[in-house]
This record gives C-alpha cells, structure tokens and sequence, in this order.
C-alpha cells in the first residue's frame, strides 16, 4: 500500500536524501520516495503505520515535519512515475547515465582509433578520464547534497561525512589524471581501491532492497540504486585492473 503525507522543512536535495533515508528505515516500509518542489513524500509499505510512527523516524531533525494529506491529492511518486502516473520505463528512468556512457564511450572508441591500428590502452585511459570529469561535475554541481545522499550507503561517508566531499575531488583528480596520463600505475591503483571500497555499500543497499536513491550524478538527478550502479562501478574496476594488468 501507498500512503502521501506532506513534509515541511525540506530546503534542499540534501533534506530530500535524508528524509528519504530516515523513513525508508522503519520497519515495513518498502520505499519513501521525496517530490521536493510540492513538499510531499510518498510511503510504500507492507502493513499501514500510523502517521506518527513515520514522524518518529524523523524526531532527530524536528524542522522536518510530516503531516497527513487527502488520499485524493495524493502525487504520484516523483522520479520514479510520469506525470500522469504512468510507469516510467527502465530507458526513461536510467536516460541520463545511458547518454553519459553512449558519448564517453563515442570519444574512447575515435581516440583509440589511429592509423596503426585500435589502441585499447588509449581508449581505456580515455574512457576513465571522460567517466571521473563527467561525473565529478556533477557531483560538484551540488556537493552539499551529494555529500547527504552518499553518506546513506557508502560505509566510510556512513562514519565520516567529510568523506563525501574528499570522493568528489577526488573523482576530479583522477580524471585529470587519466586524461594527462600523470603516473599511470599509481592513478589506477587509486582507482582500483576506491572504487572497490565504494562497491561495498552499494550492493549492500541493492541487496537489501533499501529505497537509496543514487549519488553517482550527485544531487542533480533523482535516479535509484540498482544493478545499474553496481555495473558502473564494477566496469570501472574491472577497467583500472586491465590497464595494471597490461602495464606489468
């Protein structure tokens, strides 16, 4: 069942992450899904709870304030529905990171391509560096709320918000990196270690279905956690260990 409940308080993305965070956590809730611009969060969950049992989630940021609304202006889920309340599809909800990927991997595939012959290293490296500054920006774009909705899911942001900001920085660096080629065999051990370590809270969060929506686009788009973050993740890795493997 789906129940929508206003939520005043909420300024930011930030709010947005936390709020969908703290009630995702009650138990029998399945997912709480933020619309920011109305104010609204809509609850799925297994057995009904009571409005006050989802005001407790919340009772550690009292600005935030969750109050009951009609059933018949109730607003379809935002990011995850269409405005006529319409399914989005799977091509429709993961549009961005597929533009993103189809483009960087356009770039990779023509510098690669030289007279000689296709230079895999040189597509892999450029690759890298176009997936850490794409990426990176738009983390920048708002660091503040990509900084909330990392340390949802990643086991060192979970202890160490700081850690949030360090990430996205340190995503810039190694994308200069890459696209400089400043000391190779130390930029993709770097990568191979953060990325590793990054993969941890991500299947955590898949595999135990908690509603987290995603930071890799940082807080610019509302996408969800899923097999799509872990293939991100993981083709980065899998990248960073050919390119040690083909250096040795």
């Amino acid at each position: 069942m789906k129940h929508t409940y206003n939520v005043t308080g909420m300024t930011c993305a930030g709010c947005q992450y936390k709020v969908q965070h703290l009630l995702s956590q009650v138990d029998d809730v399945k997912e709480a899904t933020v619309d920011l611009a109305k104010g609204e969060v809509t609850v799925e969950m297994d057995k009904h709870l009571n409005t006050a049992t989802l005001q407790n989630a919340l009772k550690d940021y009292p600005k935030y304030q969750l109050t009951d609304i009609p059933a018949a202006v109730a607003s379809p889920i935002s990011g995850d529905t269409m405005g006529d309340g319409e399914q989005k599809s799977w091509l429709e909800t993961y549009k961005p990171i597929v533009l993103i990927f189809f483009y960087i991997t356009l770039v990779s595939i023509i510098a690669g391509s030289t007279l000689l012959g296709f230079d895999e290293m040189l597509a892999m490296r450029v690759f890298m560096a176009g997936f850490f500054l794409v990426f990176s920006f738009f983390k920048l774009l708002n660091l503040d709320g990509f900084a909330e909705s990392y340390a949802m899911y990643d086991v060192i942001a979970r202890r160490f918000k700081s850690w949030g900001y360090v990430y996205a920085l340190l995503e810039l660096a190694l994308g200069i990196a890459y696209a400089a080629n400043i000391s190779p065999v130390i930029t993709n051990l770097v990568t191979l270690v953060v990325m590793s370590v990054s993969i941890i809270g991500v299947l955590q969060s898949v595999l135990n279905k908690k509603a987290i929506r995603c930071a890799c686009l940082g807080a610019v788009f509302n996408l969800p956690m899923s097999t799509v973050t872990i293939i991100e993740d993981g083709l980065m890795i899998a990248m960073s260990a050919v390119m040690l493997w083909m250096m040795v």
